[in-house]
């Protein structure tokens, strides 16, 4: 007998919100099946595999399993540790998120095991309006994830489908408990998947490039104030971790990663008002290339207003107050001003 049910396969790590994705789509109907994707060889790498087999097993579905550690390794782990070795704070989650969850895993789920839908456990909301996809806030206001998503689509948009929007974190912790989920004690995800606790993103690049001594500069007089072990162990607006005495707090201001410098300077010497971003992605065509929008320029702030000047590959910001810690690498990433939907972004430059 064939199945008229649809089928939807879950990006699927072990943790508890993918786990109540799957549960969700299985109540309403679906036919279910995980995918976790192997990202690194580790031992961490063989529990994010075994805890998502435990899901699986106990919700009585399929998990693929996918081997993704070289291309992983190539795309998103020496991305990061290029970014930093060039002076730029990287954000690995956008990256990964373009070339893995939308990239290999997305295509696998689509092309291999004929799904029609891919669904993850963001929180964030797609809306169909007018023939076009658009990415909207989830109804959790702590959990807005539009940020990481701004690579993706109409491609991407058109078949994915994110259960949780509905949904607070509490409430997804609440079904983890009721249902027995194996995850559903389990701390939050951590930002970077293939640093481990105890390690730290200061001790990995440590061990990665070892340390290099060089002079922390004042921004406005060019004067030295002191050496630090590495420009790569900073990023703009740091405070904390600079070790010397001032009679006001010190700021990293500027990073010459050619030179190996670190700037340092006040509070006020870490405002601007204008960037650029290159690389563009939006997630829709747009009919106008110039326009006001609410932007983000690192994921834990609060949108500014800024107006918007789209060129070729990449868009000029300028905001209507200025705005602290404007970081190379990260992304500037644009909102509608009216309604809050993703416009697009691209990476700070």
């Amino acid at each position: 007998m064939v199945s008229n049910k649809k089928k939807a396969i879950v990006a699927m790590s072990g943790g508890v919100d993918s786990s109540v994705t799957a549960l969700l789509l299985l109540q309403q109907g679906y036919e279910v099946e995980g995918i976790t994707g192997r990202m690194v060889n580790s031992s961490s790498a063989d529990i994010v595999c075994e805890n998502a087999k435990k899901v699986a097993d106990k919700l009585g579905i399929k998990l693929h399993i996918l081997d993704l550690s070289s291309r992983f390794k190539k795309l998103v782990i020496e991305y990061f540790e290029d970014s930093y070795a060039n002076g730029e704070t990287p954000n690995p989650c956008i990256v990964c998120n373009e070339y893995f969850k939308w990239g290999e895993i997305f295509n696998y789920a689509i092309n291999n095991c004929n799904a029609n839908i891919f669904a993850t456990g963001h929180y964030a909301n797609i809306k169909h309006i007018n023939g076009i996809y658009k990415l909207y806030p989830a109804k959790d206001e702590h959990k807005d994830q539009l940020y990481f998503l701004y690579r993706l689509g109409q491609n991407e948009l058109s078949k994915t489908i994110f259960p949780l929007h509905e949904y607070s974190k509490e409430q997804v912790r609440q079904m983890a408990y009721e249902y027995d989920l194996p995850p559903k004690s389990s701390k939050e995800s951590q930002d970077i998947c293939f640093i481990n606790k105890p390690a730290t993103t200061k001790k990995y690049l440590i061990n990665k490039f070892g340390q290099r001594k060089g002079d922390f500069v004042d921004i406005q007089t060019g004067k030295k104030l002191g050496e630090h072990a590495g420009s790569y162990l900073y990023t703009i607006g740091q405070r904390k971790g600079i070790g010397i005495a001032a009679p006001y707090p010190l700021y990293v201001i500027k990073i010459d990663a050619k030179n190996n410098i670190v700037y340092l300077g006040k509070s006020e010497d870490n405002f601007n008002d204008s960037l650029m971003v290159k690389d563009i992605k939006l997630s829709y065509p747009l009919t106008e290339k110039e326009f006001d929008a609410n932007v983000k320029i690192r994921y834990n702030m609060q949108a500014q207003k800024a107006h918007v000047k789209i060129l070729e590959n990449t868009a000029q910001i300028k905001f209507y107050t200025p705005v602290s810690s404007i970081t190379a690498g990260q992304a500037g990433v644009f909102y509608d001003i009216n309604d809050g939907h993703l416009i697009g972004g691209g990476k700070v430059i």
